[in-house]
């Protein structure tokens, strides 16, 4: 055993130097991401319980794309789901106080190609605070075309990231602006930016994009009102759809830990504005798109 106390010369390393090396490498790759904490739930007697997450705290309340991926998350593991989600709805009724909540998922209609679910949720008895609705269905082999052409865009590496801010949330992804890039600080002018904006978006610790990050990542674009108004107005997201153009299967074969973003805003008027956006896959398949109706106070 005395080998294991052989010292370092150059760059040859003693065994118990790699070991421990070894060990740690293991324990981080056995380290669960952050999201995936996020989004962690846990089957009840008739509900489902899951947690808010410091790191996905938005300014008053926790980010609604991580809500979103939470209440996918309980759906995609229930015992009764068939089939990849088509499409999730998420009306945020109410704020979502820091800890824990319930989540009443119920399947309202199934059929040899769909399941229709509603899922309500709410904290400590008290009325639902955020309401979403969600289409399953069996993807089969069909005559398949693609319309939309990818946005074209640098690669990922040649855009550089984008400076964290306050929000915790924001500080979980890596954003690379291709156009449209945010300057909420800027001088105010008379008028209106424009609101579009291209970007790569991908967990800033590295992970495979899935159906849950897919759902997240629909809502991590920023206020389209910011980029109209160059600068920070409270905010927030009423109601949310994302529809899934890939099932898990398609996702898997991708693989992949980045998409390309667009988004854009027709309109703000009366303290509401709409956005919808577009996430690619870096070899141009159209992923998921998502429509989305917010409320500002400017």
């Amino acid at each position: 055993m005395d080998c294991f106390a052989e010292p370092v010369i150059g760059r040859r390393f003693a065994p118990t130097r790699w070991l421990a090396m070894t060990e740690s490498a293991e324990m981080l790759a056995n380290t669960p991401h952050l999201f995936d904490e996020a989004t962690r739930v846990t089957a009840g007697d008739s509900r489902w319980q899951g947690r808010t997450s410091d790191d996905y705290w938005a300014f008053v309340g926790p980010f609604g794309g991580a809500t979103a991926a939470t209440i996918l998350r309980a759906l995609i593991d229930h015992p009764q789901r068939a089939g990849d989600p088509l499409s999730l709805t998420v009306n945020f009724c109410a704020p979502i106080a820091e800890g824990a909540f319930d989540l009443d998922a119920r399947l309202i209609k199934a059929n040899r190609s769909t399941q229709h679910w509603c899922v309500e949720l709410s904290q400590g008895g008290a009325d639902v605070a955020t309401l979403a609705t969600a289409v399953f269905a069996e993807r089969r082999p069909s005559w398949s075309h693609q319309q939309a052409e990818f946005p074209k865009s640098p690669p990922f590496e040649q855009i550089q990231p984008y400076p964290k801010v306050a929000a915790p949330w924001v500080k979980q992804y890596d954003f690379r602006f291709i156009e449209g890039h945010p300057d909420f600080y800027g001088a105010t002018k008379d008028a209106p930016a424009n609101a579009f904006s291209k970007l790569w978006i991908g967990d800033r610790v590295p992970r495979q994009i899935d159906m849950l990050s897919l759902m997240s990542m629909s809502d991590a674009f920023f206020g389209r009102v910011f980029h109209a108004r160059r600068e920070l107005v409270p905010f927030g997201t009423v109601s949310l759809t994302t529809y899934f153009h890939a099932d898990a299967g398609d996702l898997a074969a991708e693989d992949i830990s980045r998409v390309l973003a667009v988004a854009d805003a027709k309109i703000f008027h009366k303290s509401y504005g709409d956005q919808a956006g577009e996430l690619w896959s870096p070899g141009g398949r159209l992923l998921a798109t998502t429509h989305q109706i917010a409320y500002f106070k400017a």
